[in-house]
């Protein structure tokens, strides 16, 4: 088992070290060119691997100053879908209020062309125009 551990813990840093080279954008990499760094994450995966995450990358904290146990305290300062926003939801419930509102008034148009042409065709035929519920 430990032998096992010994092979795949270097694996899983270089595997992580790399993927994380390859999305860096190229303004971030620092002392070396981007090329250069996967090239020595590859060649030493040991070495490379903890190279690139001392050296290489330029680290910065989280967007707004926090660190991520902001997060698990419950000191959320911005919202973060927008099924959680109150605004965002009323904002729904109005525009609902609305497309409701247009379609009423489709519908009625609609009754009202479906009584004209019920009309005309009990003129061309000689009929009494029927309403909707006979």
């Amino acid at each position: 088992m430990l032998r096992l551990l010994l092979f795949l813990v270097p694996l899983a840093l270089m595997i992580f070290a790399f993927i994380d080279c390859l999305n860096t954008p190229e303004d971030e990499v620092r002392h070396l060119p981007k090329v250069a760094w996967v090239f020595i994450i590859l060649l030493f995966p040991l070495a490379g691997s903890i190279a690139w995450l001392v050296t290489g990358k330029v680290r910065t904290a989280a967007a707004g100053g926090r660190s991520p146990s902001d997060w698990q305290r419950g000191e959320r300062r911005a919202w973060v879908a927008p099924d959680d926003n109150p605004e965002f939801l009323n904002s729904l419930k109005e525009e609902n209020k609305k497309d409701e509102a247009l379609l009423k008034e489709w519908e009625a148009d609609l009754r009202r062309r479906e009584e004209e042409l019920r009309g005309k065709e009990a003129k061309e035929g000689g009929e009494e125009p029927k309403k909707d519920g006979d």
